[in-house]
């Protein structure tokens, strides 16, 4: 599939809020969302995906409206050309390392033979060359989680969703995975939504950000703008943990200098 642009108006009703935003990323580009725990972030995510019916708004990928409060148009995940990686690689443990990632393009028509040769490029394209027969069991943490990157982007996805994916990792791998993971999105140009609690994530990835607290939009602009003139409280905490920690980690690759696989 083509990266799509994205525009969206979300609006979800919540038991202490409603979640209203609007979201706007062109095609091939990367948005970052931030905000505190309960702010919304992971709602706006999961009516993107549609796992979540919009109580008003609309969804637009590229010209394909696949969410709409009135009339009502809800089309269903498996047919939104959106890829979801989260915290959990959720990886098929009944499956090999290879027939995991060959298992959408499968679905998707593609021959068994092309779809393992798929499989096989991208385990080198995320560093796992050779471990296409093993257990997902058989993996670190790590290494679970760049085979679901690859399994994500072996769909070649309109849009991909990106759920906080290297919180559970030690600090050392996800740098390393933040640097793959700004690769791959750069070669690949998919259009990509970020929510992370880490602006080293944000920095490393996305061109963008918007801050969303209680369900609102409170911020947005480019990811060095609105770090280096935050507009609330919790912008400038993200901000000033950036200066005092994220700017000496030297595994930092800027979005528009990611590397090219």
């Amino acid at each position: 599939m083509t990266a799509a642009a994205l525009e969206a108006h979300i609006v979800v009703s919540r038991s202490r809020f409603t979640v209203d935003v609007d979201l706007a990323v062109p095609a091939g580009g990367t948005l970052a969302i931030m905000g505190p725990s309960g702010a919304g972030k992971s709602t706006l995510l999961r009516a993107l995906a549609g796992l979540v019916r919009l109580d008003a708004g609309a969804i637009r990928l590229g010209e394909d409206v696949v969410s709409r409060a009135r009339p009502p148009v809800h089309r269903d995940p498996a047919e939104r050309g959106i890829a979801l990686l989260g915290q959990d690689p959720h990886l098929f443990p009944h499956l090999s390392v290879r027939e995991n990632i060959a298992f959408g393009p499968r679905a998707r028509g593609v021959a068994v033979r092309a779809a393992r040769s798929t499989a096989e490029a991208w385990l080198e394209r995320v560093g796992l060359a050779g471990t296409g027969d093993l257990a997902p069991a058989a993996l670190s943490g790590g290494q679970q989680q760049r085979v679901a990157l690859a399994r994500a982007l072996a769909v070649e996805p309109r849009l991909l969703l990106l759920d906080e994916p290297l919180t559970s990792l030690d600090v050392a791998t996800a740098a390393e995975i933040r640097v793959l993971l700004g690769a791959e999105l750069a070669r690949t140009g998919v259009t990509a939504v970020v929510v992370s609690h880490d602006a080293a994530d944000t920095v490393g990835i996305a061109e963008r950000l918007v801050i969303v607290e209680d369900g609102a939009l409170v911020q947005e602009g480019g990811v060095e703008e609105v770090l280096t003139s935050p507009r609330s409280r919790f912008a400038a905490a993200v901000a000033a943990a950036h200066r005092f920690g994220g700017d000496a980690d030297s595994t930092q690759t800027g979005p528009r200098d990611r590397p090219r696989a």
